[in-house]
């Protein structure tokens, strides 16, 4: 049963908001409809991280993922892009895991100027808050990657998690 739905009201949109809390962190907030275990699986696991982390308006092709989410694991994705020549690798450690709350990684592809990343799931009624903090090295090293655009795509990118959850897991089914 949806409540909102029932109500004869509309559940309001759903918003991201990013927002540069200092010289060196940037913070990226969205509330997900969805329990905080399915948002962790979705993050967590290679087949669904695949069906919504790259934005589909840049035309970038998942094309591996590897992903042990524990305490001391690692992480790769590789993405190809028509106009790039070669494929893109992202990979890390995995410095915190924390089933359905947390989430601690490094970005080492950035080599020194590489951002360590938190997540954190907080669970709120059928909601969940998430908080995804990037901490850079440097004030340098955050304004690189905010004029590259790397920093640009969160809204699409969770509108797509979003859409992800409901398929994974209909609000009608969890009633």
């Amino acid at each position: 049963m949806d409540a909102a739905r029932d109500s004869g009201t509309i559940s309001p949109p759903l918003r991201t908001t990013v927002e540069r809390r200092s010289e060196r962190e940037l913070v990226v907030t969205r509330t997900f409809r969805g329990p905080a275990r399915l948002v962790f699986q979705a993050w967590t696991t290679p087949e669904l991280l695949m069906r919504w982390w790259t934005p589909k308006s840049c035309g970038i092709t998942f094309v591996s993922c590897e992903i042990d989410a524990r305490t001391g694991g690692r992480y790769r994705f590789v993405f190809a892009h028509p106009s790039a020549e070669q494929p893109m690798a992202f990979f890390g450690r995995y410095l915190e895991v924390t089933p359905h709350s947390r989430i601690v990684w490094t970005n080492d592809e950035g080599g020194d100027g590489g951002s360590v990343t938190t997540l954190t799931l907080e669970e709120r009624g059928a909601e969940t808050l998430v908080v995804l903090s990037d901490l850079y090295p440097s004030k340098e090293a955050l304004d690189d990657a905010i004029a590259s655009g790397s920093t640009s795509g969160f809204d699409e990118q969770f509108a797509q998690l979003d859409g992800l959850l409901v398929a994974v897991d209909p609000p009608a089914a969890r009633a």
